[in-house]
């Protein structure tokens, strides 16, 4: 997968990736009045509304972006039906050709997490195999330690997925647990070593594992020190735009000859429509692909 992603960032000059996080409240008023006509207000009608909005999105960023990432939270908030657009959203966005990352956070262990990573490794029911979340990689928390990694490692290595670990986060609360240094060393520098040393175990061929790493771009400093303490981990960078890292802050989260990072915006891309006063919501994608291709502006050092 990191492979796959690389030469897709290097094929559109664009290291970002699109968060396909709705909220009820960024759907534009007539695909909301549409659904709710048809289907009542119902989760069945939230739940049309995310694909019709996703699928927009999706057709106006697919060759300016080469991945997506959407946050399973916001779907299954609405039950079943939540879990079926994830599913439509994910596998429409495989169909126009973009990496996914679902952003799953889980972690677990033993029995548990062999369960969770179905979500990239697929199930077999009978001899005949399922694909059902049409995953490329997933986001995990490594509380737990190696137990709830483990199960992950397998399909990377022999179907190509990948993997990307909580390091250190983008939100304000994070140091509360990140930062404290019990030993000489901070449990996000204790975490970086056991990442990297997890990562040898499914390396790619570009010079990355397959292993990855969320690193924050709320933090310029601590991202810049992770990347020299992991030079063969591929960092997934969340907090750029709506909650405050810039471009010109995330230089030195790249490796000297620009990659080693993917850039997560949510919000200011799939609600751009909001604070585009050219662009009303009608237009909603148009506004979408205008945000990401100025990321990608904001992106080029």
């Amino acid at each position: 997968m990191i492979d796959r992603l690389m030469e897709k960032i290097e094929q559109m000059k664009n290291p970002s990736v699109v968060g396909l996080d709705p909220t009820y409240e960024m759907i534009p008023s007539k695909i909301k009045s549409e659904m709710l006509k048809r289907f009542g207000k119902t989760p069945k009608a939230v739940a049309e509304m995310i694909i019709a909005f996703n699928t927009e999105l999706i057709n106006c960023i697919h060759d300016v972006a080469p991945a997506v990432k959407p946050q399973i939270a916001m779907y299954e908030k609405y039950g079943l039906e939540g879990v079926r657009a994830y599913v439509a959203t994910t596998e429409y966005a495989k169909q126009k050709g973009m990496i996914v990352i679902g952003d799953i956070k889980r972690g677990d262990i033993a029995s548990t997490a062999e369960a969770y990573a179905a979500h990239i490794a697929g199930i077999t029911i009978e001899g005949e195999p399922f694909d059902l979340w049409h995953e490329d990689a997933v986001t995990l928390n490594p509380y737990l330690g190696f137990d709830g990694i483990e199960p992950f490692i397998k399909p990377c290595i022999q179907q190509d997925k990948g993997l990307f670990i909580l390091v250190k986060t983008s939100n304000p609360s994070s140091g509360q647990l990140q930062d404290i240094d019990a030993s000489g060393m901070t449990v996000y520098e204790r975490m970086a070593e056991l990442v990297d040393e997890w990562g040898k175990l499914a390396m790619g061929t570009s010079g990355y594992s397959k292993i990855g790493a969320v690193v924050g771009a709320t933090y310029k400093e601590q991202g810049e020190a992770l990347r020299q303490k992991m030079p063969h981990t591929f960092f997934l960078v969340p907090g750029y735009g709506a909650q405050g890292g810039k471009g010109s802050d995330l230089k030195g989260f790249f490796d000297r000859e620009g990659r080693g990072c993917i850039v997560n915006s949510s919000r200011g891309i799939i609600a751009a429509y909001k604070a585009n006063g050219k662009l009303g919501e009608d237009r909603f994608g148009e506004a979408a692909r205008e945000a990401a291709l100025k990321m990608r502006e904001d992106l080029r050092f």
